[in-house]
């Protein structure tokens, strides 16, 4: 560890250890982050145990893809968003077993996985209440798709929910293949060892069984009042690094052989802490070298997950169910040294109410654009220091408004399978302006880093990308296609950012090829 705040990490870890709040933590205290946040936390608190009690769900997973695999069906297809998605991608990403994740409402990428063989397809519904509207849909195309092709759907869709859940209910009436019941006193980003993340994983062909083992002896660990204590020593690190302005944590992957953890972890951290003004903002990057990780000014703390390398700050190894563990115990314990609730999430059902009001009037979103530049449109920029006639000028003018310090936040509703060559427009703008850079996938990050946005630190800017779909796709039973409720979450997303005082800049895609290349040449500009 190399903090340049040591002494004040050495009193927030035995300030930690003192109170006994690691054991507590185990325990399942919920006085834990003050009396405000009790109520909520009294219900939340059981992933402290999951590698012990979620092993009850084996015998049934075990027998559950023996059946599919003898009926031939061995594709598996994920409908969730947040912590129901994210946990299982990193889950088989790094296993090496495939899996189709839907965490998205994009027509294109939605009808690839409709491509794919139905024959030999069965998709898990993971929603703890089933009214996240991009899950439904899902279902819902899904379900007509089987009957469309003459497949009994009830047989192919397996449903992950809360005991009680309106998913529930639905499940058992429409008879589906099956339900399982994930612990309730387990929010979202901390259900990686429910049945949310193993359920999933396992019909992929991922083995959760030491996944589990692994969590079991980290948690020999996490749970003791030590200062050697690592979950201790990253609340500290990262507390005493708040407290000197370094609200950043930039992460990079230095050889861990897991696949995919920074986007585990940032939905963890910035829907944990991001509330009431403060908290801690993941930034993943492309690896070590990366701008943002290398380059990392005081506002950050750059972590390796892996080996140490010279640039960071801080090293964490171990297998993927350990590591789960280890940065639940850490951000529930950051929670406290913050002085927040990490178990509730205030500003993220805003955006999602404004998404339904502009889909309940659609001709809101007809909003003429500020400019045309080639294949693309430039919209909302009242907040610019002056007119605005180009993507380049537009890229330079949020650059110029962006605090000292603060971060931008690139945003790309679009498809992030074969668009995901916009994923370069991270490290080209953080090489440029030297502004901590984040790059979301919409909708996917409005469950993630959406509530840092809102409730953190207000010093960021907004870059949301939308683009021209091919073919749409109708959403059976209701009144919006996939495009416009893509559409209408990324401009629902950006009015209450606007609402909160955060410039806001949208540029939409014509044509997403020749877009991507406008949108590299701009930034590569001097002006950007």
């Amino acid at each position: 560890m190399r903090s340049p705040n040591a002494d004040q990490v050495s009193i927030i870890a035995a300030d930690l250890v003192a109170d006994s709040v690691p054991s507590k933590l185990t325990a399942q205290d919920p006085t834990l982050w003050g009396p405000e946040a009790e109520s909520e936390a009294s219900i939340r608190l059981s992933w402290t145990t999951l590698h012990e009690t979620s092993r009850a769900l084996l015998p049934d997973l075990v027998a559950l893809r023996a059946a599919l695999h003898d009926e031939g069906v061995d594709r598996v297809v994920l409908a969730g968003m947040g912590g129901s998605s994210l946990a299982p991608e990193v889950i088989t990403r790094t296993a090496g077993v495939p899996l189709v994740v839907l965490d998205t409402t994009d027509p294109a990428q939605v009808a690839d996985a409709l491509a794919g063989d139905l024959e030999r397809t069965v998709i898990v519904v993971s929603s703890k209440s089933g009214g996240t509207v991009e899950t439904d849909s899902h279902r819902r195309i899904f379900e007509k798709a089987f009957t469309d092709a003459g497949i009994d759907a009830a047989s192919r869709i397996v449903v992950v929910t809360d005991p009680g859940s309106p998913l529930q209910k639905a499940s058992e009436e429409a008879g589906y293949r099956k339900a399982f019941l994930a612990d309730p006193n387990v929010g979202g980003r901390y259900s990686a060892l429910t049945a949310f993340g193993l359920v999933p994983s396992y019909l992929a062909g991922a083995d959760v069984e030491t996944l589990l083992d692994d969590a079991a002896e980290v948690a020999k660990v996490v749970s003791q009042d030590s200062v050697e204590n690592p979950a201790v020593v990253l609340a500290g690190v990262f507390g005493a690094a708040h407290a000197h302005g370094a609200e950043k944590i930039v992460f990079a992957d230095t050889g861990s052989g897991i696949k995919g953890f920074g986007d585990w972890a940032e939905q963890l951290i910035a829907e944990s802490t991001g509330k009431n003004g403060t908290g801690l903002l993941p930034v993943v990057v492309e690896g070590p070298g990366a701008p943002g990780f290398v380059d990392a000014r005081s506002d950050a703390t750059t972590v390796a997950i892996g080996p140490a390398t010279g640039s960071a700050n801080i090293a964490v190894e171990g297998p993927l169910g350990a590591q789960f563990l280890l940065w639940e115990y850490a951000t529930a314990l950051v929670g406290r040294v913050l002085g927040i609730n990490p178990f509730d999430q205030p500003d993220v059902e805003a955006a999602k109410k404004a998404s339904r009001a502009l889909l309940d009037a659609p001709a809101v979103a007809a909003t003429v654009p500020s400019f045309v530049d080639g294949p693309v449109e430039g919209h909302g920029t009242d907040w610019a220091p002056r007119k605005v006639n180009t993507v380049a000028e537009a890229l330079a003018a949020i650059v110029e408004v962006a605090p000292d310090h603060g971060y931008i936040s690139v945003q790309a509703y679009l498809d992030r399978i074969d668009d995901a060559s916009f994923e370069l427009l991270r490290a080209e703008i953080a090489k440029r302006t030297h502004l901590q850079t984040t790059f979301g996938w919409g909708p996917r990050f409005l469950h993630s880093t959406g509530q840092y946005h809102k409730g953190g630190h207000q010093n960021g800017v907004f870059i949301q990308i939308t683009g021209e779909s091919g073919d749409d796709l109708e959403v059976p039973g209701r009144p919006y296609t996939l495009a416009q409720l893509q559409l209408a979450q990324a401009l629902g997303d950006g009015q209450v950012l606007a609402e909160h005082g955060r410039p806001v800049l949208r540029l939409h895609l014509e044509d997403r090829i020749a877009g991507l290349a406008q949108l590299v040449e701009a930034v590569q500009e001097d002006g950007s």
